[in-house]
């Protein structure tokens, strides 16, 4: 990733639709996103499924869009946030010409110093299919270390895979 590239997390606009939408649609990255069996989605569904997001207010929850250069690339979000015990799941979506360029690893990395700087989070875990090599690395990069593996969890593109737990804490 070039040092001059400039990566930032930002609240979504309306400009930012329908690449939002792209990401949400790929058939070929379905499995990886979602529990629910992969099905065509329309645009309409999407944008119900952005504004009940909103209506539910973000008190439990945070999601940035990534925006590399003035263009979005895809969103990063904390959720399930467990406001006893400090913890959150996190998540990412990137375009494909996104990605391997270094602009997951840094938008991972901003979502866990937000997190832990301005949420006074104190873990942070996530799940990744075991074959998705690219995420895994960026996600050791950013300091998350792998703590399980379930077995054969999820059906992708027509096979079984394991999921990884990755988990990071933050620093005394």
């Amino acid at each position: 990733m070039s040092s001059s590239r400039a990566i930032l997390l930002r609240s979504r606009s309306e400009d930012d639709f329908e690449v939002l939408f792209h990401i949400a649609a790929d058939l070929s990255t379905w499995e990886e996103r979602n529990a629910a069996s992969p099905a065509p989605l329309d645009r309409e569904s999407f944008r119900a499924r952005l504004a009940q997001a909103d209506a539910a207010g973000s008190g439990k929850g945070v999601r940035f869009v990534i925006d590399v250069e003035g263009a979005a690339v895809g969103s990063v979000m904390l959720f399930g946030v467990d406001e006893l015990a400090r913890h959150a799941e996190v998540g990412i979506a990137l375009v494909a010409e996104a990605r391997g360029k270094g602009i997951g690893t840094a938008a991972i990395s901003q979502i866990v110093e937000f997190a832990f700087v301005r949420c006074n989070l104190r873990r942070l875990h996530l799940q990744v299919i075991g074959s998705n090599l690219g995420a895994i690395r960026a996600y050791e990069k950013a300091g998350f270390v792998i703590e399980g593996r379930q077995r054969q969890h999820a059906w992708v593109r027509g096979k079984y895979e394991d999921i990884l737990v990755m988990g990071i804490l933050r620093p005394e």
